[in-house]
């Protein structure tokens, strides 16, 4: 079973973008956006996926996740049946000593919200912290994007 360990901060500037190496627009729905399976469908640059989360343990840091690639315009016809509400952001992959980073710059009713993620091999992994990293949001989930979807940033 695949397992993604995770830890999510938010962004105090855009200070981090003369730091990427790399950026991509993002579209996405949910077919489902319950916690214990959460199935997502998204077209990131020019291609497709389709994902399947499980729910998060005690932390929020560490799940199931499953995620395969699916072609572009299959995804565009999955969101005509996906749940009300689309996430729309770009993604910046920054380096930060052995990790990378991945910064999401929300817009529309998401609209200034910017969250980093790094990805570890165990929850309790040490990694360095950029300067443009502020407070820790792990297992806070009004910031996964499924709730993000339901409850957007600009209505907090």
């Amino acid at each position: 079973m695949a397992q993604e360990i995770e830890r999510k901060f938010l962004v105090l500037d855009d200070s981090f973008k003369t730091e990427a190496f790399k950026e991509t627009r993002i579209i996405q729905g949910y077919l489902s956006s319950i916690p214990e399976r959460t199935v997502r469908i998204r077209v990131k640059g020019q291609k497709g996926y389709i994902t399947v989360k499980g729910i998060g343990n005690h932390s929020g840091a560490s799940r199931f996740e499953w995620e395969k690639e699916i072609p572009a315009n299959e995804v565009m016809e999955l969101m005509q049946i996906a749940e009300p509400g689309v996430i729309d952001k770009t993604r910046y992959q920054i380096k930060k000593g052995d990790h990378t980073f991945e910064v999401d710059e929300f817009y529309g009713d998401n609209q200034g919200l910017i969250v980093a993620e790094v990805e570890l091999i165990d929850e309790n992994e040490s990694f360095e912290k950029p300067q443009w990293l502020g407070r820790e949001v792990t297992g806070d989930v009004r910031y996964y994007n499924s709730m993000l979807m339901k409850n957007p940033y600009t209505k907090w």
